[in-house]
């Protein structure tokens, strides 16, 4: 079965999203575009990957909250048009290419932003346009990102076996690439995927396979999100698959490796890290070193729009109230509310 027909045969949540990609777009609109329409060279292509770099980082950075009108802005008053212009078909698949990431990028901010039903939808709906993109680009490793921002998005609601189903459409992709750290980025997909839907088996071998390709060494960084990857950023994902599958001594042996050994300088992943943390801790009944993971945890949170932040200082807070006559409880509680207003 062609991988198309894979994604399409499969019913439920998101999977229903993904329209059958038109493979001939690019070069049929080589050939039909109309009079007067934009020419567009490999300068609007730069921009494009520019403008996703820019607002990446700030998003990286500070939470998806922030500065998501601008992306969206961007892609429907100057790029929109881009994509109706004139240009010759390496450009086009280049142009296809770099507008997948920017749509990609807007659907994760909406994923972060909040957790309500209408960005959501949002989000889900751009990262089937942004899988569309890609694959009529013609690029594997963009087509399995958006994939993986799908199955990430299942997991998150609970969508377990579309999840799964999503993460081996991942795998799938990745086998195409020689890209160590892009194998990894799916392979732990599947492994986070298949934790959540409860099997071990799936779980443990794919989490080994991320590990093996995670240790490769690896080209300079590409544009993708997969070719930034990072250790790092692996062994926090690794860490919160092996605190899901019991092993809390392994989930926090891998998160400190990505605390103290990689860095994870960005505030929101650092937060995000550092909260994950502090619930292994408590999870191991270390409660004085949880609430002092808590205390730095806050010190990164002050000033992030991500929902995922919010929702771990709710979940802190909501943690803390058995703790009630202990003063260093009260305050972080205290912290946390002027946090979250």
């Amino acid at each position: 079965m062609e991988r198309r027909e894979f994604i399409l045969a499969s019913s439920g949540y998101a999977l229903s999203a993904l329209g059958l990609p038109d493979m001939d777009s690019i070069t049929r609109r080589t050939k039909t575009a109309l009079p007067g329409a934009i020419r567009v060279g490999q300068g609007e292509v730069a921009a494009v990957r520019h403008m996703v770099k820019a607002l990446g980082d700030s998003a990286s950075e500070l939470g998806g909250g922030h500065a998501r009108h601008l992306a969206v802005r961007y892609l429907t008053q100057d790029v929109a048009p881009w994509l109706e212009g004139h240009f010759t078909e390496a450009t086009g698949r280049d142009l296809f290419a770099a507008t997948s990431q920017l749509v990609h990028l807007a659907g994760w901010m909406a994923q972060d932003e909040g957790d309500t039903p209408e960005l959501r939808g949002l989000a889900q709906r751009y990262y089937a346009h942004s899988f569309r993109l890609a694959a009529e680009a013609g690029d594997p490793e963009l087509s399995a990102t958006a994939l993986r921002g799908l199955a990430v998005q299942c997991v998150d609601l609970g969508y377990r076996a579309e999840a799964v189903q999503l993460g081996e459409a991942c795998v799938e992709y990745g086998h195409q690439l020689d890209n160590p750290r892009a194998v990894a980025y799916y392979e732990a997909t599947l492994a986070n995927a298949a934790a959540q839907d409860d099997d071990r088996r799936v779980a443990t071998k794919h989490l080994a396979l991320s590990e093996t390709a995670i240790g490769k060494p690896t080209a300079a960084a590409g544009d993708s999100w997969a070719a930034h990857y990072s250790p790092g950023r692996w062994a926090h994902e690794s860490g919160m698959i092996l605190s899901r599958l019991g092993d809390l001594d392994a989930a926090e042996e891998h998160l400190h490796l990505a605390l103290d050994i990689h860095g994870l300088d960005r505030r929101r992943t650092r937060a995000i890290v550092l909260a994950d943390l502090a619930g292994v801790r408590l999870r191991q009944g270390d409660v004085d070193g949880a609430m002092a993971t808590w205390s730095d945890f806050l010190d990164c949170a002050d000033g992030i729009r991500s929902v995922k932040v919010q929702a771990a200082l709710q979940d802190m807070r909501v943690r803390l109230r058995r703790y009630g006559g202990v003063p260093e409880a009260q305050e972080l509680r205290e912290r946390a509310a002027r946090i979250t207003g």
